[in-house]
This record gives C-alpha cells, sequence and structure tokens, in this order.
C-alpha cells in the first residue's frame, strides 16, 4: 500500500491558484483528497483546478476572500454540510518589502488581514467541524522569516511569527480534541511571484538577480513547490499522527548555515 495516502478526506487548501499552493492542491488530489481550492483569484483557481481534473483527480474551487471572516465561514460550512472537513492548509499570503519606516500604516493591516486573519478565520471556521469528527489536521504555512531576521522584511516578519505562534497554541489547545497543528517554514521558492518580483524590480537583470537570490540559500538554489507540497502531504497524512506542534524548516540550510 502507497504511504502517505490521502484517500477518503477532504482537504481545504487556501491560496490555491498558483505556487505553492497550487502544487500542495495538486499533490493532495493526486493522493486520494477530494480538495477544496480557496482562492480570491478565481481564474487562477480554476486554471488549478481544470488540470486536476484532466488527470483524473478531484477538486473544486470557491472564491473566498480568507480576510472575510463570513465569506470563509458560509464556504468552509457548505463543504461540511456535504463531507468531511479533515485537513485545513494555511497556505494563502501576501508578501512586502519595507522597513518599519517605510511600511505604512495601510501595507500593514493589509499584510495582517490576510497573513494573520485569514489563517485565524479558516482555523475557527473549521475547528468545530473537526472537534465534532474528533480528529484532524492543520498545517499553517510559515516562512525562515519567523525564526531569522530578513533585511527589509519588517511587516512579512511579523505576520510569520504571528503564524508560528498561532501553531504551537492552536497544537495546544486541541490535543484532546485529536487535532493536529503544524506548520512549514520555506525560505525562497522558485514561484511564478519570485519571477514576478525579479521582473518588476530589476528589469533587464533577472538572470543575474535569480542567480544571487538563489544564491542566498546555502544549498545554492531556491526551492520548489513540490518539494513543499511533498512535505505538506507528509504532516497532513496518517502516517504523521505522532506531530504536532512543530515548525518545519523547508530552507536549503537557510536558518541553521547562513554565515558559517
Amino acid at each position: 500500500m502507497a504511504i502517505f495516502n490521502l484517500k477518503g478526506k477532504t482537504a481545504i487548501i487556501t491560496g490555491g491558484g498558483s505556487g505553492i499552493g497550487k502544487a500542495i492542491a495538486s499533490t493532495f488530489a493526486e493522493n486520494g483528497a477530494s480538495v477544496h481550492i480557496l482562492e480570491s483569484d478565481l481564474n487562477a483557481a480554476n486554471q488549478t483546478l481544470n488540470e486536476i481534473q484532466k488527470s483524473g483527480f478531484k477538486a473544486i474551487a470557491h472564491c473566498v476572500d480568507v480576510s472575510k471572516y463570513e465569506q470563509v465561514l458560509d464556504v468552509v460550512q457548505g463543504i461540511g454540510s456535504q463531507e468531511s472537513v479533515d485537513l485545513l492548509v494555511n497556505n494563502a499570503g501576501i508578501a512586502h518589502v519595507g522597513t518599519v519606516e517605510s511600511t505604512e500604516e495601510a501595507d500593514f493591516d493589509r499584510l495582517y488581514s490576510v497573513n494573520v486573519k485569514g489563517i485565524f478565520n479558516c482555523i475557527k471556521a473549521c475547528i468545530p467541524l473537526m472537534k465534532k469528527a474528533g480528529k484532524g489536521s492543520i498545517l499553517n504555512m510559515g516562512s525562515v522569516a519567523a525564526s531569522v531576521g530578513i533585511k527589509d522584511r519588517f511587516a512579512y516578519s511579523m505576520t510569520k511569527g504571528a503564524v508560528l505562534s498561532m501553531t504551537y497554541s492552536i497544537a495546544k489547545d486541541y490535543l484532546a480534541s485529536n487535532i493536529r497543528c503544524n506548520s512549514i517554514s520555506p525560505a525562497r521558492v522558485h514561484t511564478p511571484f519570485v519571477e514576478g518580483f525579479i521582473k518588476k524590480n530589476y528589469p533587464g537583470q533577472e538572470d543575474e538577480m535569480f542567480g544571487k537570490l538563489s544564491k542566498t540559500q546555502p544549498i545554492g538554489r531556491m526551492g520548489t513547490p513540490i518539494e513543499i507540497a511533498s512535505l505538506a502531504l507528509f504532516l497532513c497524512s496518517d502516517e504523521a499522527g505522532f506531530i504536532t506542534g512543530t515548525d518545519y524548516p523547508i530552507d536549503g540550510g537557510f536558518i541553521k548555515l547562513n554565515g558559517k
């Protein structure tokens, strides 16, 4: 029997329209899960959905702004009325470049609303269904920025530190309900977002900057979305049933090996 099989499980994945979220949605579907993608960009979500369905697997897309609790609750309750809610992957997130001086209040609030409140909203909506079922697994997308200082990432780092703290708190509070909660903290991953960032900020220097950014990881390259998705698959599988309240850096040595 194949390990890390999610057959019979329903997974809610936020931000599944591109990058890491898309890879997680596809990987979970390929391994038997019924996948529900919660995404503010419905066109991107439908593209992921079409690719999954063309491969013969099951997925549904929902247009949801995770910063809006009523939107999240309506969708989650609709899913819960039809099937179990076994897995929640809080992947949706946005980035910002800036120090505390250059970060405007609107920037700070925007990052908080998605990266922190969005996770709160999704967990708050899903926990009652998981408690009723007596089981569940929650996986939050953190960042190495939660553990080490990264230049010009003040607001982003703040949100990812909150993700780490929420992970520990949820894991502790719901041990008796058989609900696990863990997080993944990637370093730089090669996604469309990174490509767009380089193109916008370094026009004409794309190849050079891609190389420089790749080398900020001691391993000498960026991660790939499928590598993050593979770790997510393990942590949400029954084989990881003894793991909760843990953050998993997947960072090419970034946290421990930089400067050594």
